[in-house]
């Protein structure tokens, strides 16, 4: 049996064994600090196996070459790692084979942990950078510690790593001072052990002459000394900035990273409510409720919520969310006093709903079987991957019922925190500006203010499923005062849910829009559930929402003309010129008698001709300055004028063609949905001709956005922005064109309507003027 050396025991009792065991508190300190803004405390126990494992295995192999101790931790390191991941895997419920959760996480490990939001769920994913992390530094720390004697040398990748866990964690946890004063205690208590004098110096030493062994001492001395002051003057340099950055914020390194995105529809959803009227028995969603606590049987089912939309630029209403991706916990927020909170548990499963939105009943607390990106401003889900038919996962909500006896004392936040959500985007048709003044005259209390303007909404208007999407200003000014045989005064949700919130702001409610759906209970939701709905902030009882669709069967009263906007004077007409008495004059010496014989009637062919001929002149006469004024017309719009002008004639262009291939477009759309129409009308006639719409070659959604931007932001067009507009006008104009008859294509650039338009809009300008 062979046995240890006496002197080596020793070394390992005296020496080894208490500085492994600092090591592995300094490793392991990382993971508490790191711990804190995770669930739960599987990360902090995974990064103490780690520092354990990783030290432990450098002092049971300090007696092998140095060479074969690394591939021997990393065989432990690997090992150690897929065992937590299959932990972390079987906590958070994520099924698949351990091979595709390990090069899942290798692949998505860092930006989802820079992304996830706090509280962070120890996946997979989250928890390999810092076991393996942990593993190394503790291999590096020991090595160089137990191994070359340096202690203080040793100790920097413990120090990294803490500090790197400090830094990770930013301002959300509150400030890690028992954890930084635990480590800096068992850091000194370390330097404080005896025997850290390595073997072979104290043999060398020995060897040594006595006036060579004095001159290496006063050597180590005096780079003793020198060490030492290093560390003061870095003390007394930046002892003080270091003191002042106590107190202050810090930096959250998730700003860094961009956050998972969406596409527009997703991003404006409310657009889909209008197609999916039209559509009511399409199957989106299949809804199970598998528990409710605390439930009220008379309560109607609760609204699934797909996305909450708070900003409003005066053409579309956003989320505006930043989405972190999270895990199956969601952060909780404090619930009003006084409400009823109730614990909803949803098993949904996908259809045919499609994007990134992800429905869940308000407000999400728990999310299993699907990976999701969440916004705590909105309460917004998303699934980053996009919905998928099967797609099935299970939401634990919180639903909250507010004490709405309370409603009619409450009063509205004020200040920089809502902001957003009293925005008034600027654009105001002074109409609506009116009918808030007038909704509100009567109304003294926040929600009578509301009620007022959803009582306004129900009894004057008609809820309709084929009315055309937009909420853009003009859509909601000809939604409240356009003629009804003209298709005003009648919408879907959106409007109605639209012109609640805008006409809310402009009464000083902090309001927003959620779409959603309303099931009847549980199994398919159908588009005909999916509708939009207003809701307003009240202090001490959150976002209530209002409810201003008319009720089923009612026959909707006319808008009271009290509050209907004065008409507009027509302009006057131009005086038309007074026709002068023509007079005839006769040639001097003409006689006033009967004609020569001779000078008898012209033929008739002759007559025929002339006229024939004088008519063929006129006409191409004709022809070529119409020619010529559509010509000069175009190019004073594209080429002439500010950028903004020519933008703006640019679309008066694609507008102009529209009419000319018989597809005018109504007032009552926004810019982004005569781009639609713009598109179908140039696919579905090159589709008839047997040839492919060149739809990827004209841009006019861009030329929409384009438009918008000069609406809002008029002094942002730059002249290249221009010259594209112009360039997509005449490439959709030609593409249109060339896709008619021949013969139309032949009275194409003739046709006077663009004149008349033209001519008709300068005299509303001068008149506005």
């Amino acid at each position: 049996m062979v046995r240890m050396p006496e002197r080596a025991r020793s070394s390992l009792l005296t020496s080894d064994l208490p500085l492994a065991v600092v090591l592995v508190v300094l490793v392991a300190l990382a993971g508490v600090v790191l711990g804190r803004m995770y669930a739960g405390g599987l990360l902090t126990l995974l990064v103490a196996g780690a520092a354990i494992g990783s030290v432990l295995v450098s002092v049971v192999c300090r007696r092998l070459p140095s060479w074969l101790v690394a591939p021997l931790s990393v065989l432990g390191l690997a090992a150690w790692t897929l065992w937590s991941l299959r932990l972390a895997a079987d906590r958070a419920d994520l099924s698949g084979p351990l091979a595709e959760i390990t090069g899942e996480a290798a692949r998505n490990g860092i930006p989802r942990l820079l992304t996830a939001m706090i509280p962070v769920e120890p996946t997979p994913d989250t928890v390999l950078v810092p076991v393996v992390a942990a593993w190394l530094a503790g291999l590096a720390a020991s090595e160089v510690t137990l191994r070359a004697g340096r202690v203080l040398l040793g100790y920097l990748p413990p120090v990294l790593l803490y500090a790197g866990a400090v830094y990770l964690v930013g301002p959300n946890a509150e400030p890690a001072t028992r954890p930084t004063l635990v480590f800096v205690t068992v850091a000194v208590l370390g330097l404080a052990l005896p025997g850290r004098v390595r073997p072979a110096t104290a043999d060398r030493m020995a060897g040594l002459p006595p006036k060579a062994r004095a001159v290496t001492r006063i050597r180590l001395v005096g780079a003793s000394t020198a060490g030492v002051a290093v560390v003061v003057a870095l003390a007394v340099l930046l002892g003080p900035a270091l003191a002042g950055m106590i107190g202050g914020r810090p930096v959250d390194p998730r700003r860094y990273v961009e956050p998972p995105r969406v596409d527009s529809l997703d991003e404006s959803p409310l657009i889909r409510i209008s197609g999916w009227a039209l559509h009511p028995d399409q199957k989106l969603l299949d809804v199970t409720t598998q528990s409710t606590d605390d439930a009220d049987p008379t309560v109607a089912p609760a609204r699934i919520r797909l996305a909450v939309l708070s900003d409003y630029d005066g053409v579309t209403w956003q989320v505006g969310a930043t989405y972190r991706t999270a895990g199956r916990i969601l952060p909780e927020t404090a619930a009003a006093p006084g409400s009823i909170v109730e614990t909803v548990r949803q098993e949904l499963t996908v259809a045919e709903l499609t994007g990134r939105l992800l429905p869940a009943i308000a407000t999400p607390r728990e999310v299993a079987g699907a990976r999701v990106a969440y916004d705590p401003a909105t309460g917004t889900l998303i699934h980053p991957e996009g919905l998928t038919p099967g797609l099935r996962y299970t939401v634990t909500s919180a639903q909250e019922r507010p004490e709405v006896n309370l409603l009619a004392m409450a009063d509205v936040p004020a200040g920089a925190e809502v902001a957003r959500v009293l925005r008034v985007a600027d654009g105001v048709p002074e109409s609506l500006r009116q009918l808030a003044e007038q909704l509100s005259e009567s109304a003294g209390a926040p929600y009578t203010r509301a009620a007022a303007v959803e009582q306004f909404l129900a009894e004057h208007y008609l809820l309709v499923p084929d009315a055309p999407s937009g909420h853009a200003y003009p859509n909601l000014e000809f939604f409240l005062f356009g003629p009804r045989n003209a298709g005003g005064q009648r919408g879907t949700s959106e409007q109605f849910a639209a012109a609640f919130a805008v006409l809310g702001r402009l009464v000083g409610l902090p309001t927003r829009v959620v779409v959603g759906f309303r099931p009847s209970g549980d199994g398919p939701v159908r588009a005909g559930d999916a509708y939009a709905w207003p809701e307003v902030l009240f202090d001490g009882l959150g976002w209530i929402p209002f409810d201003p669709l008319p009720q089923p069967d009612t026959e909707p009263r006319p808008v009271e003309e009290a509050l209907r906007p004065p008409p507009e004077e027509p302009p006057e007409p131009e005086p038309e010129p007074s026709a002068e008495p023509a007079v005839t004059p006769q040639a001097s010496g003409a006689s006033d008698g009967p004609a020569d014989a001779g000078d008898g009637p012209p033929s008739v062919l002759l007559v025929a001709g002339a006229a024939v001929g004088g008519g063929l002149v006129l006409v191409a006469m004709l022809l070529l300055t119409l020619l010529w004024l559509r010509r000069a017309l175009s190019r004073g719009r594209l080429e002439r004028g500010p950028p903004g002008e020519r933008v703006g004639g640019a679309w008066r262009e694609v507008t102009d063609a529209l009419r000319l291939a018989g597809h005018p477009a109504t007032g009552d759309l926004a810019a982004t949905e005569v781009a639609v129409v713009a598109r179908d009308v140039l696919a579905s006639a090159h589709g008839a001709g047997g040839e492919p719409a060149p739809v990827a070659a004209v841009g006019v959604t861009e030329l929409a956005d384009l438009l918008n931007r000069v609406a809002f932001a008029p002094g942002t067009i730059t002249d290249q922005q221009a010259e594209r507009a112009a360039a997509i006008a005449r490439a959709y104009v030609a593409a249109l064109r060339g896709a008619r008859p021949w013969w139309r294509r032949l009275l194409w650039p003739v046709h006077p309507g663009p004149l008349g338009r033209d001519r008709a809009d300068r005299r509303r300008r001068n008149a506005r003027a």
